[in-house]
């Protein structure tokens, strides 16, 4: 879920904080990708007549064409790409698995129901909301990765905490997820869409966290505070809470015992917390997430040439995928590495051109600054 109408309070309090560009602007830039995100994104996303893709052994696929040719685009346009993995959850966190595991089994009921009598909109419908992200999807999509010579980790607990720690410590550029509450881990750019197909046009949204906290007017445990309030995966919301609430509330009370203090005390307030609202250990575990460092031995990143036969072998040997098409893309892919390879020492050489030159240009202007006047 992430952290409910965040990105709609980052729209109107801190528009300057959002940029929306091209996939190709983030040429040369190492990023940090939620995969758990990405890989229920494509077993949603990457169907055939409403249903997942599945071979002719009946075996799932959508999570592997999705890995494939996204990260293949990725790669295409200069991005190097390294995916983390969820680990554990947060003991905070059985709550909202729970009700989400509660979800999934009354939409398989209603798909069953749908199946009989409903519409293909309803069956489709109920088919996406039964979604979920397996063992052998995330073991299958290391090994393509690792076959790619794409690098991977997986987290202690959060993929998004380890993300926004691997930008925060100069691994990366950037973290990139679909879940807000990347921001909320702190990490200093989240982009958001860029594993979408190319095919729904999106643009690729860059959010800088501290263009966020200057339009919010807003300091770390502030911030935090105010997306525990907006609703995130550790708590129950606060009933009759929505966004311009939320806000209003932080701002007028500064902190989550502030907002407590005045629901429970204050004659006027109209609200009423959930029976069990343990803020302070879910901002304990915003600021302070089981992460590995960034400078941890297991963060130190190599990207490698794909292992083409083996992807082949994998691919269509294994998964049933085409042949001829497999080869081709892998061929292309090769290809453009080196017309890449050619651009990035141009890019490189130019800006070694602009650095020499500001280098120059500070030199004359101190010396202009300690000429004597009349000399």
């Amino acid at each position: 879920m992430g952290i409910k109408n965040l990105f709609q309070i980052l729209k109107e309090e801190a528009p300057d904080a959002i940029k929306e560009g091209e996939i190709k602007n983030q040429f040369g830039r190492k990023v940090a990708i939620d995969a758990s995100m990405s890989i229920y994104s494509f077993l949603i996303a990457v169907r055939s007549d409403g249903q997942q893709l599945m071979n002719e052994s009946g075996e799932t696929t959508s999570h592997l064409m999705g890995m494939f040719y996204r990260t293949l685009r990725m790669v295409d346009n200069g991005i190097k790409p390294l995916y983390v993995f969820d680990g554990a959850p947060p003991k905070l966190k059985s709550g909202e698995l729970a009700k989400r595991f509660q979800r999934k089994q009354e939409a398989k009921e209603g798909l069953e129901e749908a199946k009989e009598t409903g519409t293909a909109e309803d069956i489709e419908k109920f088919s996406r909301r039964t979604v979920r992200v397996t063992r052998e999807h995330n073991a299958e999509c290391q090994k393509l990765l690792k076959l790619m010579g794409v690098p991977f980790i997986i987290a202690p607990t959060e993929a998004e905490a380890q993300c926004a720690v691997l930008a925060k410590g100069g691994k990366v550029y950037a973290a990139a997820s679909e879940d807000m509450d990347t921001l909320t881990f702190e990490t200093p750019i989240l982009l958001r869409h860029l594993t979408y197909s190319e095919q729904r046009k999106e643009p690729i949204q860059e959010i800088h966290l501290d263009k966020v906290m200057e339009g919010l007017g807003m300091e770390r445990n502030q911030f935090v505070d105010l997306c525990i309030l907006l609703g995130c995966d550790y708590l129950d919301p606060v009933p009759k809470v929505g966004p311009s609430t939320a806000l209003k509330l932080i701002r007028e009370h500064k902190t989550l015992e502030g907002v407590v203090d005045y629901i429970k005390n204050d004659s006027k307030s109209k609200y009423t917390l959930p029976e069990d609202w343990p803020f302070a250990d879910a901002r304990e575990l915003f600021l302070n997430p089981d992460v590995r460092p960034a400078d941890h031995p297991d963060c130190d990143f190599k990207w490698e040439k794909p292992d083409i036969e083996g992807l082949v072998t994998f691919l269509v040997t294994e998964k049933g995928f085409s042949e001829d098409r497999t080869r081709r893309l892998l061929q292309d892919d090769a290809q453009d590495d080196e017309e890449k390879q050619a651009h990035k020492r141009k890019l490189d050489e130019k800006n070694e051109e602009k650095k020499k030159k500001a280098k120059l240009d500070k030199k004359e202007k101190a010396q202009a600054k300690a000429k004597p006047r009349g000399a």
